[in-house]
């Protein structure tokens, strides 16, 4: 996970142009001439940070190694104009090593330390250097107190080392400094959905949908979380209230509109939409368009609308399937010469002969048509159905009450026949 893809590169601002070298608020008295040097290259660095005055800095530092008090108090000061060079030409882990032998001098005091322990930390994050810089870091936090921008580059440094439960306890501290900004609020959604702390992610981003209302990627998260906290129907009425708001668009977002709504319980809503984007042709009128229409309509149990739909699907298809299924559906429904049509239609392309020579028969005794059923339970017995041979027995005794019920388990999308029928 890099750093920058996070939108914080703000937090990692080191602000190096402001850590100016103060030779006398701090540290032991420094002879003029050593003065002069240091706010001569510190001038130098600020102007331009060049080679020559990185490399001026750390000869400097190396020549006051191992003098006194305040030659070691200068080679400090020497080592963080180098560290700051350093950062100005892209090379963090040089400078972050350079203060970290500036800050451990003993001629160090505690303010100028704890500065240079803040920007090491930083750079070795920027360098990649993580769990190095994540400790040096806390360290940090643990000495001055809730800083904003520090607790928020904390959450970033334990979620780029995926230690989730950690980052999530570091956003709770880190949302009670405030600072809370867009990206921040992102990052705290993706702490807390990976920490399977749903509800507060889902919280996070429910306010970012009310500030960024039009951001096709909030909506797209928060309807995505709704779906892994296993609420179907609250990632449709998500995506539906981002799909009416103009953030979401295009077939690609109908077509999961479509879906999420059959996903949710709302199976007609889906219809609905799907019958809209045919009218206005958004969606191709296609099979697998068509054949989504009547399956939609039939989960929202809509007889008329889910008939009309498998008809038309099978008109068009020619398939036995799908004949079959729009005989197995008015069959349950009732809808007996519907049920013989489709049956017949089903049988000549390839369906199962003996299952619909059977509820053809019980279609046709349901119409009062006892002699077509005769002749169906017939060809429904030579076809091998097993139940056949009962409901002629009933034909012949007068008693059609006594024959068996047919099963409907093959037909996983088609209700059970009612009982009264």
């Amino acid at each position: 996970m890099q750093w920058r893809h996070w939108g914080c590169v703000a937090m990692l601002c080191l602000g190096l142009g402001a850590a100016s070298t103060s030779v006398s608020a701090a540290g032991p008295a420094l002879a003029p001439d050593m003065v002069q040097a240091l706010e001569s290259l510190q001038q130098r660095m600020q102007d331009n940070a060049s080679e020559g005055a990185i490399d001026d800095a750390k000869a400097a530092a190396g020549r006051l190694q191992g003098g006194n008090r305040a030659d070691r108090w200068a080679r400090a000061l020497f080592l963080q104009l180098a560290a700051t060079g350093e950062a100005r030409q892209g090379r963090d882990a040089e400078a972050a090593d350079l203060f970290r032998q500036a800050r451990r001098s003993d001629a160090v005091d505690t303010d100028s330390r704890q500065r240079w322990l803040n920007q090491e930390a930083r750079l070795r994050l920027r360098a990649g250097q993580t769990a190095q810089g994540a400790e040096l870091l806390g360290d940090w936090i643990e000495r001055h107190g809730d800083d904003a921008d520090s607790l928020w580059l904390m959450v970033q440094a334990q979620a780029t080392q995926e230690q989730w439960s950690q980052a999530a306890q570091w956003v709770d501290r880190a949302r009670r400094a405030g600072g809370m900004d867009a990206d921040r609020r992102r990052l705290a959604a993706s702490v807390y959905q990976h920490a399977e702390r749903y509800d507060a992610a889902l919280s996070l981003l429910d306010d970012q949908l009310q500030s960024e209302s039009d951001d096709p990627q909030a909506w797209r998260r928060a309807a995505a979380l709704a779906q892994r906290m296993q609420q179907p129907g609250l990632a449709a009425a998500l995506w539906e209230a981002g799909w009416r708001r103009g953030a979401l668009a295009g077939e690609d977002d109908l077509e999961r509109l479509i879906r999420l709504h059959l996903a949710g319980g709302t199976p007609a809503r889906a219809a609905e939409h799907l019958e809209t984007a045919f009218e206005a042709g958004t969606l191709p009128r296609d099979s697998e368009h068509r054949r989504l229409l009547a399956e939609a309509w039939t989960s929202a149990r809509a007889h008329d609308k889910a008939l009309s739909a498998w008809r038309a699907l099978a008109e068009d298809t020619q398939g036995g399937e799908d004949w079959r299924q729009l005989g197995e559906l008015a069959y349950g429904w009732g809808e007996w010469s519907t049920a013989i049509e489709a049956l017949r239609q089903a049988r000549e392309q390839g369906a199962d002969a003996a299952r619909t020579w059977l509820l053809e028969g019980v279609s046709q005794l349901e119409s009062s048509d006892e002699e077509a059923a005769r002749e169906a339970f017939e060809a429904a017995r030579d076809a091998g159905a097993s139940q056949a041979e009962a409901w002629l027995a009933s034909l012949g005794e007068g008693n059609v009450d006594k024959a068996p019920d047919i099963d409907s388990s093959p037909n996983e999308v088609t209700p059970q026949a009612p009982s009264d029928n």
